[in-house]
């Protein structure tokens, strides 16, 4: 025969000779309290973390969109991809040539031509204009400018020489200069997405 004692705080069971306890109120008290805190906490939490999230004006510069149907083989052109300089440039076959011809292993950071760009366009190379010393912005993007002992970039600050490919071939620059994230949708150069 089963008998059950209870206080106003709990329950407890005795089956068998056995005593159990049961589920207390304030248990019950304790667990809904402790829920409604966590929402509470929740809700106070969300528009703190919601206004970190960037605005509309930022995400618009998050990808940079250029025609590039009308670059011909040898130029370059200058753009700005989150108010940093890119310089995009229609390798020529000599170029690629040279790029290809130079032993990596030689190289301080080394990478091929390949690996610096796109498989279905490899005299695409699209590249950050900031030398990876100091962050100054080499010359060689425009017509006329010194491009260094091996045609690709210089940058005077401080004298590193970058080859046809954008890698650090002499001067202190520790690293080629990075190919962002991009994609070509026909003429269209998208840099930010992949």
């Amino acid at each position: 025969m089963a008998t059950t004692t209870a206080t106003p705080d709990e329950h407890a069971v005795v089956t068998d000779g056995v005593a159990t306890e049961g589920v207390r109120r304030r248990d019950f008290i304790e667990i809904a309290a402790v829920s409604a805190a966590g929402i509470g906490g929740l809700v106070m939490v969300y528009p703190l973390i919601s206004q970190m999230a960037p605005s509309a004006d930022v995400l618009a510069e998050s990808t940079t969109e250029l025609d590039v149907g009308a670059l011909e083989v040898g130029q370059s052109i200058k753009a700005i991809f989150r108010k940093q300089p890119v310089f995009v440039r229609r390798l020529t076959a000599p170029e690629i040539e040279q790029a290809n011809a130079t032993d990596v292993g030689e190289l301080r950071d080394p990478q091929t031509l390949a690996e610096r760009t796109l498989a279905d366009h490899p005299d695409l190379l699209v590249v950050m204009g900031v030398c990876t010393h100091l962050g100054c912005v080499p010359l060689g993007a425009v017509e006329g400018e010194n491009k260094g002992d091996y045609g690709g970039y210089f940058c005077p600050c401080h004298g590193s020489h970058y080859d046809t490919a954008a890698r650090i071939r002499k001067g202190p620059a520790p690293l080629n200069l990075q190919v962002p994230d991009y994609s070509v949708n026909g003429t269209t150069l998208v840099i930010g997405e992949a």
